[in-house]
């Protein structure tokens, strides 16, 4: 693949008719060696928010070894990766997808009724090497995905199920999920009280705690809190639970780590007042932006627009003759962009690639390797991300 020093040189190289997907596999690297700095546990990449190979093999590269898969095809893949622990998290699966993985060699299952314990017993044929997490569910606060109406058990049924998995797991270990962009890290701190009550209540020893993912990454109407704060909440949390010192921790961070490490480059194809018709949109790569509110960083990449260029506030529309191919933002870009122009929109790393699909013939990308910073980022020790960071970028 080809590696260019930024955008604007790519942009100026190719031209491209198509979008672009530029990745940045130093920025996955650098953000999963945060993780291994300052998280006391395994970290188990979720597989389902990029695949990318060269995304993963940054990942792999900064010592990233276990997974969080939560579907067949994805074990598949990810079971050719050398020395991976895959850990199957969805907790509702289907008969052979469970045979299957454990021919594959997955031991780590996570379930969230005795439905689903007795069909992982009989599909695994009564296995006792098992280590098996209880999905708890915990309160969503301050997150812009919450996930705790499709997952989770809570209250007496949680109690029972503890016991009952307790009893069939070789390991035995409880799993929770904030939601998804949680901002500030009360919401750690409420589900590790949770986690606790439910483990005096159930009078079981655990072996694993893993935390879930949920972690943020920054966006242009998303500044969460530093990510030490969150570490923070974790370890205090952590250490009130009983019989600590035989507590493995484990999290699964997904967004937080591949969101920086990818960006789209789109086509101008018109401009309608502050209206950009572009060559992507809601049913590729900027499914979040049209339908769960996320304002992706814009910058015009143009090498005839002055630094301090005012700005406007733009909505963005995809290629396909559908009108939810709509993109609302507001995207700040210069108010001199023009039809034949070329923005770059960060942070699609989480899930952009994956939710890209091929309605009205479009979904296709050209793919290339910058080599610069992110445009905003939880992790850059140059302060990179700031608000002159995301005007435009000239070549």
């Amino acid at each position: 693949m080809q590696r260019y020093r930024s955008a604007a040189a790519l942009i100026k190289a190719r031209r491209p008719e198509k979008p672009v997907l530029a990745l940045r596999p130093h920025a996955a690297g650098r953000a999963a060696r945060w993780f291994r700095q300052n998280f006391d546990g395994d970290i188990a990449y979720a597989y389902k928010a990029n695949s990318s190979v060269f995304l993963i093999g940054a990942l792999y590269g900064a010592g990233i070894r276990h997974f969080d898969v939560a579907s067949l095809p994805e074990i598949e893949d990810a079971a050719t990766i050398p020395d991976a622990e895959l850990h199957f998290m969805h907790p509702v699966k289907a008969r052979g997808a469970i045979r299957r993985a454990y021919e594959l060699g997955v031991r780590s299952f996570s379930l969230d009724g005795e439905d689903e314990l007795e069909k992982i017993l009989q599909e695994t044929d009564g296995a006792r090497d098992l280590k098996l997490f209880v999905r708890v569910a915990v309160p969503a606060i301050n997150s812009l995905i919450p996930l705790e109406h499709k997952f989770g058990i809570a209250g007496e049924p949680a109690t029972k199920l503890l016991i009952e998995t307790r009893q069939a797991a070789a390991k035995f270990g409880l799993t929770f999920h904030v939601g998804s962009q949680t901002t500030t890290p009360d919401a750690f701190v409420m589900a590790l009280k949770a986690v606790r009550d439910l483990i005096v209540q159930a009078g079981v020893v655990i072996d694993v705690l893993d935390v879930g993912g949920g972690f943020p990454s920054r966006y242009a109407n998303s500044e969460p809190a530093p990510m030490e704060d969150f570490m923070a909440a974790i370890n205090t949390g952590v250490e009130a639970l009983p019989a600590r010192e035989n507590i493995r921790l484990m999290c699964e961070p997904g967004r937080s780590l591949v969101s920086e490490a990818e960006s789209l480059i789109v086509h101008v194809d018109a401009r309608r007042g502050q209206n950009l018709f572009i060559n992507d949109g809601a049913y590729g790569t900027l499914f979040d932006a049209a339908h769960l509110g996320f304002v992706f960083p814009a910058r015009l990449v143009s090498p005839h627009v002055e630094a301090d260029a005012p700005l406007g506030a733009f909505e963005l529309w995809g290629p396909t003759c559908d009108s939810i191919d709509h993109m609302p933002g507001p995207f700040l870009l210069p108010d001199c962009i023009s039809e034949g122009d070329y923005i770059e929109i960060g942070g699609v790393g989480a899930y952009g690639r994956a939710l890209a699909g091929h309605f009205n013939g479009y979904g296709t990308y050209e793919e290339a390797i910058l080599m610069d910073e992110p445009q905003l980022s939880m992790y850059a020790a140059d302060g990179s991300g700031s608000h002159d960071a995301v005007r435009h970028l000239r070549t």
